[in-house]
């Protein structure tokens, strides 16, 4: 992949896309925290990793709507519960993601003596650190009956399993189901034993799931949908997370 500017990003927040109010990300880090191990024979520092962490920081501009379906209204409701927020580096099917189990810290607004008026949200891992994958949807994808959606290629077979990320965003239906299957030949697909998602009935709505930790997950992806009810909509987003190494959460 060629370098490339940060246009064309997408921030998706518990299932709203809040990409169109957006104007800056300040932070995206994570990763374990560094336990000091140096002993008093040694002239360096020797660390070792710890628990895990990670943090997705963004400004927001205000945007307000009446029927409560703006990015304030999503913002200042303070939520307590675990929010999962989705970065999509561009949104090409393949591109890069970090996807965050978290908790929203602060909203705090600052009107500019230019008259603009911003909003600071920090968003802090809760349970699993910052988690980098590729999209299986170019960004939000919009299916209008059960699709199978077009591989990735991820280069090669890994046997430390994998996890999955779910943003819905809208749906017209009675329901859906998301799921993660993989091939050896991107020929033959089977659905991934523990990345099929709760079923879809309603949006907006997210979910994190994972396979058994030394699970093995062949060299294509692919996102397909299924309903028994039927659909006429869904828009949503999937991440893959596959791990390169083991892995404990």
């Amino acid at each position: 992949m060629s370098k490339s500017s940060g246009l064309g990003d997408n921030l998706y927040i518990a299932g709203f896309d809040a990409s169109g109010d957006i104007s800056a990300l300040g932070n995206i880090g994570g990763g374990p925290a560094a336990l000091d191990f140096t002993a008093i024979n040694k002239s360096a520092m020797e660390r070792k990793g710890g628990v895990r962490d990670g943090r997705i920081e963004y400004t927001a501009f205000f945007n307000h709507v009446d029927a409560g379906t703006g990015t304030h209204e999503v913002l200042s409701a303070l939520p307590t519960s675990d929010q999962i927020i989705t970065y999509c580096r561009g949104t090409q099917l393949g591109s890069p993601a970090a996807c965050l189990v978290s908790k929203q810290i602060g909203y705090d607004g600052t009107r500019g003596t230019d008259g603009t008026f911003t909003f600071a949200v920090s968003s802090q891992a809760n349970g699993f650190g910052l988690e980098w994958g590729q999209q299986l949807t170019p960004g939000l994808r919009t299916d209008t009956a059960a699709t199978l959606g077009t591989s990735i290629d991820t280069t090669a077979a890994a046997s430390f399993g994998a996890q999955a990320y779910l943003q819905v965003t809208a749906f017209t239906g009675t329901d859906a189901t998301i799921k993660v299957q993989d091939s050896a030949d991107n020929s033959t697909f089977a659905d991934v034993a523990g990345l099929t998602f709760t079923q879809v009935t309603a949006a907006p709505t997210t979910q994190r799931i994972a396979t058994a930790s030394g699970a093995t997950i062949r060299r294509y992806l692919r996102v397909t949908t299924t309903t028994t009810g039927g659909f006429t909509a869904l828009t949503f987003n999937v991440v893959v997370v596959k791990n390169q190494t083991a892995v404990v959460f």
